[in-house]
């Protein structure tokens, strides 16, 4: 078992920075990639980054791609997401997951996680 605390979501005006972070406990955390998804009032979730166990590869999606960065230090046991350009449209709640495998083709769907974080809030005022 995995488990996962996301934390660092706030309440920003657009064209901010945040960094979120993911710490996980539990089991080891090795060999695990890492995805950070979003969910918004009334809508579906979404994926928004990915991060391969070896950190040498990270996609994104093309709503984010050039402001959000995602990255990992596995001695921690933490991911981070540092969210820069802030718009209006990326409030929502933030949901880090682990992917067993190192990496996965189908990071962008969530039945490829194995275990989710609570979730954290970031609220962009325009």
């Amino acid at each position: 078992q995995v488990q996962l605390v996301e934390s660092g979501g706030a309440l920003v005006q657009a064209g901010g920075s945040l960094r979120l972070s993911c710490a996980a406990s539990g089991r080891t955390f090795s060999g695990y990639a890492m995805g950070w998804f979003r969910q918004a009032p009334g809508k579906e979730r979404e994926f928004v980054a990915y991060i391969t166990w070896s950190g040498g590869s990270t996609y994104y999606a093309d709503s984010v791609k050039g402001r959000f960065t995602i990255s990992r230090d596995s001695a921690k046991n933490t991911v981070y997401l540092q969210m820069n350009s802030l718009k209006p449209e990326d409030t929502a709640a933030y949901y880090c997951a682990a992917d067993p495998m190192s990496y996965s083709s189908s990071y962008s769907r969530e039945g490829t996680y194995r275990y989710w974080g609570q979730g954290t809030q970031v609220t962009v005022s325009s």
